[in-house]
């Protein structure tokens, strides 16, 4: 049976005709368990899995973070940013739920095709103007009225704020958001085609004592390049690719050409802060090894060798006679 509800009159006739036989409630039983006819709105077309949105999800949390940290910093107040949900809608379903008069910052987000749009509540946008022209913070909603300067600042504002999309995206993809226009009425706003789907992120905003919304509107067409990013098998396969033999033998040979510093020490000491301040010009410092004893050779400040010193061609060096094994070395 069908989702709808009845009235009482149609409840009544039914009721009478299951009394008087003309219709059979075991037939009705068995017409409700047969195959059900699902209902698709091909206006509501869903064009991404749930994992895609939480995926996108997990990504706008750590945006608000980032949002949270900026705007406590340029407005120097208490700001609190959260997810407060991810739905997939037509573009046009999305245009009737917003303000008609509100903040509405179109970005391009190159290399991606297509547009994304930040739309901000009036009264947090004109409280965030508010603090920054050195207000507490109050809202007063005229966004019919924006005058250059406050248009100005607002767009400057957003746009260093939508630059945190940058390192929220960087996982799944580089962008470079770049703010292209500033609207305030979204029926002059048309970046897609009505019956499209568009992702709407629903960040609750808290400004000082003001309170509203910030929806980031991303279309189809933006995700689609990277929508195979946005699923779990890609956030949790391994990055690591086997290298190619001839990548193997460059590396190698890179490796083999680094250099690394030796240092052979002929000892140490001890001293005090006092006796080395008073240290002058031919004192002798005794260490605490002889000369019979042999030197610990370092490789990188580990040590790795045991050597005795001597001269090759009148220079000084340092044969190695052994090699400190690996307990020797914890042991040290």
């Amino acid at each position: 049976m069908s989702g709808e509800v009845l009235s009482q009159s149609e409840i009544d006739a039914l009721l009478a005709a299951l009394s008087t036989g003309e219709m059979d409630a075991e037939e009705l039983k068995k017409e409700e368990a047969g195959k059900k006819v699902k209902v698709y709105d091909f206006k509501r077309a869903l064009r991404f899995s749930k994992d895609q949105i939480r995926s996108l999800t997990r990504i706008h949390e750590n945006f608000a973070r980032l949002l949270t940290t900026f705007f406590s910093a340029q407005l120097r107040t208490y700001v609190q940013i959260s997810v407060a949900s991810a739905d997939q809608i037509p573009y046009e379903e999305f245009i009737r739920s917003i303000p008609k008069m509100t903040i509405l910052n179109v970005f391009e987000v190159p290399p991606l095709d297509g547009r994304i749009l930040m739309e901000v509540n009036p009264h947090i946008a004109y409280a965030m103007l508010d603090r920054v022209m050195g207000g507490r913070g109050s809202s007063v909603n005229k966004v019919d009225n924006l005058t250059e300067i406050e248009t100005k600042i607002m767009s400057n504002l957003f746009e260093k704020a939508f630059s945190n999309l940058r390192d929220a995206w960087e996982s799944v993809a580089e962008i470079d958001p770049i703010l292209a226009e500033f609207e305030v009425n979204p029926q002059f706003l048309q970046m897609v085609s009505p019956n499209d789907t568009v992702v709407v992120i629903s960040l609750n905003t808290q400004v000082a004592e003001s309170s509203g919304m910030i929806n980031i509107c991303i279309p189809h067409m933006v995700l689609e390049p990277i929508m195979p990013r946005l699923s779990a098998h890609y956030w949790m396969q391994t990055q690591q690719k086997e290298r190619l033999p001839q990548e193997m033998a460059a590396l190698e040979q890179r490796i083999k050409l680094t250099q690394l510093p030796i240092i052979a020490e002929l000892g140490s000491s001890t001293i005090t802060i006092q006796e080395f301040l008073q240290l002058d010009v031919g004192d002798v410092i005794q260490l605490d090894q002889t000369i019979q004893q042999p030197l610990i050779v370092k490789v990188g400040d580990i040590p790795k060798y045991i050597g005795q010193p001597g001269k090759v061609n009148k220079r000084l060096a340092v044969q190695i006679i052994d090699t400190i094994r690996r307990e020797e070395e914890n042991d040290d």
